[in-house]
């Protein structure tokens, strides 16, 4: 018979600074699940351990216990022809702004024979969601049952769809209680809320792109360190290869922020063009991904420029019921914002253009609430650009045009042009974190 426990102790526990034991958060995780721990008591420990923080042994025994509250995927019985294992490989991003950087690496790294189970979320607040953009495709379906995973996995080599209801169900609860408590922040739940996902999603391989700045959850390097760390630590705990790259945000990526935008945009990049910032993060993380599976002397360049990648996306689109050749929508209003001075554009806040593409009906403000496929934002000018007074710098594309003026309210203050040269920055990837830097 498991032990039981009082809760109320293992809250006076965590608020006095102490440490849980992992047969208490075993017991607790499972006691929440089945709703024998109350939210409140739960909204309580929480709090505590917001405010007193978890250790590594803590964090890594919670993220377990969620992963055990449901199904682990295995996808072992993927082989390559002499019968060995294939090994597969995952990407994970804390969130950003124009980031659709999972739509072009995918079909990139799954060009070179990885499997890539790449299970996506939905967008809410100013950070897009990989299924929304990707529904803007006509026929296309993020819902697919674990043997469909599977198949798509050994024919196409790359699926992007939605995580099924079985996977961490705890974190499903857990989520849902700290975004009404003021908890979200804590690094040990939020690293534990992400790897406990990605570790029973069973992948062999995971590279984590951990977002700092204005437009990502980390808003300082510090933040973002730890929270690599610990999630990295997490991944390596449970045998998992892990390593995270910490990359810049406080610019959104690319020239595009949106959905049907976002999808054209990453063509681009599959088509061998697009734009340099979505190409150097895109092939940089396919580097990790590949050399997580031991594949460290190809180069993800090539196959954006031979057309492999296109040719893997193009079967991903359509193996989902997609039709990869179909028109994507366009807006039925755009509004144009042209720069008010002639000069060097100095700033282009991220946080800023992804209110703005949110606004337009691009994002969510409720998990149940509707997207626009073909609201968003397009991005005429970055950082460093020179511009003319009366150039167009940013258009507002949405189907509603009483979302316009409330767009625009958000771009107030986000863009900075300046008489003179601007400082160059440190550049698109700020650090690497990887097991043996723990």
């Amino acid at each position: 018979m498991t032990q039981s426990y009082d809760v109320v102790d293992l809250i006076r526990t965590k608020r006095d600074g102490g440490t849980l034991s992992s047969a208490q958060i075993s017991w607790l995780i499972g006691a929440y699940t089945e709703g024998t721990v109350a939210d409140e008591q739960m909204s309580a420990l929480a709090m505590a351990i917001l405010l007193r923080g978890m250790s590594r042994a803590e964090t890594a025994q919670w993220t377990t216990a969620m992963i055990n509250s449901g199904e682990r995927m295995d996808f072992s019985a993927l082989t390559r022809s002499d019968g060995r294992r294939r090994l597969t490989a995952d990407k994970h991003s804390t969130g950003g702004v124009g980031d659709k950087i999972t739509l072009p690496l995918a079909p990139l790294v799954a060009s070179f024979c990885v499997p890539v189970p790449q299970l996506s979320g939905r967008g809410l607040g100013h950070t897009g969601g990989t299924l929304d953009k990707l529904e803007s495709i006509p026929g296309w379906r993020a819902a697919l049952s674990n043997q469909e995973i599977l198949h798509q996995l050994d024919t196409v080599g790359a699926v992007i769809c939605a995580a099924g209801s079985g996977l961490a169900p705890a974190d499903k609860k857990l989520y849902a209680l700290r975004d009404v408590t003021g908890t979200v922040e804590s690094i040990p739940l939020i690293a534990s809320s992400i790897m406990s996902k990605k570790i029973a999603e069973g992948t062999d391989a995971l590279v984590l792109d951990v977002k700092v700045g204005t437009g990502a959850f980390m808003r300082t390097d510090d933040d973002a360190a730890e929270l690599a760390r610990t999630m990295v630590a997490l991944g390596t705990d449970a045998g998992v290869r892990t390593t995270a790259l910490l990359t810049e945000m406080n610019t959104p990526l690319g020239l595009t922020s949106g959905n049907a935008v976002e999808v054209e945009e990453s063509m681009e990049v599959l088509a061998g063009g697009g734009p340099a910032d979505v190409v150097e993060l895109t092939v940089e993380l396919a580097r990790e991904m590949l050399a997580g599976v031991g594949i460290t002397d190809v180069d993800p360049v090539e196959n954006l420029r031979n057309g492999k990648a296109m040719d893997t996306w193009r079967a991903m689109i359509a193996a989902q019921g997609g039709d990869p050749d179909a028109p994507l929508p366009k807006p039925q209003h755009e509004h144009t914002i042209t720069a008010e001075d002639s000069g060097t554009l100095a700033r282009l806040d991220a946080y800023g253009v992804g209110i703005a593409a949110w606004r337009l009906g691009a994002g969510r403000a409720r998990k149940e609430d509707p997207v626009q496929a073909a609201a968003g934002v397009r991005l005429h000018a970055k950082p460093g650009d020179t511009v003319t007074a009366g150039q167009p710098l940013i258009t507002l594309c949405t189907d509603d045009q009483s979302r316009l003026p409330r767009a625009q309210e958000a771009l107030s203050g986000a863009v900075e042009v300046i008489d003179g040269a601007v400082v160059e920055n440190a550049g698109l990837i700020k650090a690497r974190v990887a097991a043996e830097d723990l």
